[in-house]
């Protein structure tokens, strides 16, 4: 979303176009006459109420279609939903917290439904997963995806959606001898829809 505003902090001789990025907006200011850019990150609490009101309806819309996606469709009945959260508190690989993630959403259930055919006509084979993993948006490009796919014993992912979300916070320690390179953690969010 692109929105040109005046804001106050700026020159009137200077144009502001507002862009989101997450819980952030970015402040593009270009000199009339094609000057120089600049930029500006600031939370929407430093901007005027009805702008503030637009971002957040536009968050809410762009949620709302995709848990609209997530829900049953005609190629996915949903059943269930397993959520959970990974650490790596040492080591910063963001993988391993996301199979964490995934072995936390799914370790404490059982599924016989899929097994003794407790739904007419459907068995193990017919079972479907869509994989939402909340991860810190400064560490995606280092998703190794195919590892964290290995986490689920059966089943067909049928989707694997990587968004912001996590965090990375302080571990309180660097241990170089358990590969730290710094004293960051990394957590990675996973909700594991589970159908048919």
């Amino acid at each position: 979303m692109l929105i040109t505003c005046q804001i106050p902090s700026f020159t009137e001789s200077s144009r502001v176009f507002l862009t989101r990025s997450n819980s952030h907006l970015i402040a593009i200011t270009r000199r009339k006459g094609g000057g120089r850019r600049s930029y500006l990150s600031f939370t929407s609490s430093h901007c005027s109420p009805i702008f503030a009101s637009s971002v957040a309806m536009e968050s809410k819309e762009k949620s709302t279609e995709r848990r609209d996606e997530t829900r049953s469709s005609p190629s996915f009945n949903l059943l269930f939903v397993e959520m959970g959260v990974g650490y790596d508190q040492h080591g910063q690989d963001i993988t391993v917290a996301a199979m964490r993630a995934c072995k936390d959403a799914i370790s404490s259930n059982s599924i016989p439904a899929f097994r003794q055919g407790t739904i007419p006509g459907v068995n193990s084979d017919q079972m479907k997963l869509k994989i939402q993993l909340g991860v810190p948006r400064s560490t995606q490009h280092l998703l190794d995806t195919d590892k964290v796919k290995s986490v689920f014993p059966y089943g067909e992912i049928v989707s694997f959606e990587v968004v912001d979300g996590g965090m990375i916070c302080s571990s309180g320690t660097c241990i170089e001898a358990m590969g730290d390179k710094n004293d960051d953690c990394y957590i990675v969010n996973a909700a594991i829809y589970v159908g048919y």
